[in-house]
This record gives C-alpha cells, sequence and structure tokens, in this order.
C-alpha cells in the first residue's frame, strides 16, 4: 500500500496495512512459527502508528475539533487498552495456549478503535483543519513512526511535550534489539 499525503490518508493506509495482518495472522495454522512472526510484524505496526497518533493527530483533534479533549481521551484510552494486550503478545511462544485468546482480543479492540476514528474523528478533523495542515500533520507522522518504538510500552507517556522526548530513545533501543533478534525481518 502507498504511503504518502495528508494525516488521514496516512493514517487510514496504516489501517488497511493492520487489516490486512490480521487477515493472514488468521489465515496461519494455530501454534505455526509463521503466525507468531506475523503477530510480531502487526505489534511493530500498532505501535508506530500509536505512537505517531499520540503525538500529531490527538494533539490536534484536541486543538481544532469540537469537544476534542474528550475524543482524544477515549481514544488514548483504547491505545492504552491495545498497548496492555500486546505487551501480553509480547511474551507469548508461537505454542502458547494464550497466544489465540490474545490475538482475538486484540482484533477485536483495534476494530473497534480503527471504526471510531474513520467515521468520527476523521472526518470532524477534515472538516476543521485546512489541506495543508492536515499534509502537514501527514509528513509529522511519517517522521515519527521512523523513529517510533516497536515495541509496546504500556508506562510510556502517551501526551506531548513527554512522549516526544522519551519515544525517539524507546525507538531506538526498540530498532537495536530488534536488529540483534531479527525481529520484525520478513
Amino acid at each position: 500500500m502507498t504511503h504518502g499525503g495528508n494525516i488521514i490518508d496516512e493514517l487510514t493506509t496504516d489501517h488497511r496495512e493492520v487489516e490486512d495482518l490480521f487477515g493472514r495472522i488468521e489465515a496461519s495454522p494455530s501454534g505455526a512459527a509463521d503466525r507468531k512472526r506475523l503477530i510480531d510484524e502487526v505489534t511493530i505496526e500498532l505501535v508506530r502508528h500509536s505512537v505517531a497518533e499520540e503525538q500529531y493527530l490527538y494533539p490536534a483533534v484536541r486543538e481544532h475539533v469540537a469537544d476534542g479533549d474528550a475524543m482524544a481521551d477515549k481514544e488514548l484510552k483504547d491505545h492504552a487498552e491495545v498497548e496492555k494486550i500486546l505487551k501480553k503478545l509480547e511474551g507469548c511462544s508461537a505454542e502458547d495456549p494464550q497466544l489465540d485468546r490474545l490475538f482475538m482480543a486484540l482484533k477485536d479492540s483495534v476494530t473497534r478503535h480503527v471504526q471510531d476514528e474513520e467515521v468520527n474523528l476523521f472526518p470532524q478533523l477534515r472538516m476543521a483543519c485546512s489541506a495543508a495542515a492536515l499534509d502537514t500533520l501527514g509528513e509529522k507522522v511519517r517522521t515519527a513512526k521512523k523513529m517510533a518504538p516497536t515495541r509496546p510500552h504500556p508506562a510510556a507517556p502517551v501526551t506531548p511535550p513527554a512522549n516526544k522526548i522519551l519515544a525517539p530513545g524507546a525507538g531506538l533501543v526498540d530498532r537495536a534489539r530488534d536488529f540483534v533478534t531479527g525481529r520484525g525481518k520478513s
């Protein structure tokens, strides 16, 4: 899928990629090493996506959308739920009987979150911001995803400025760990 464009297009592309990964996970047999590799891949994508949303999408929603504070708070609560599930999945082996149950909980939670963003939040943000502002936010999101952590950090701050300061350092450590272990390499 092609990345680029404004923040809404960028994040929607991420949503479709995660949905594709969910389908590939469901198609792989329970207990298979490939299933765990795909779960690691979806974890990487979800963490990077969430960090970028927390750094740029939700602050923009707070600033520009009516009742934006409540909307952003609800989305951050969704992120916290997903991050806890991802942390549990991170500790599972391919053969762990909890893996399938946790994956289904993750899929359900992410699907609800994506639906809410695409039906409620994105249209309101599109109406509240200029095309130029949305394009600028898209660039910032793409940059943030490159520096973001690749592993769940449930205790990390989720609002600026702390998340913008700490996420790149955690991202560097995560990418080093991934390089050493081969995690995230297809």
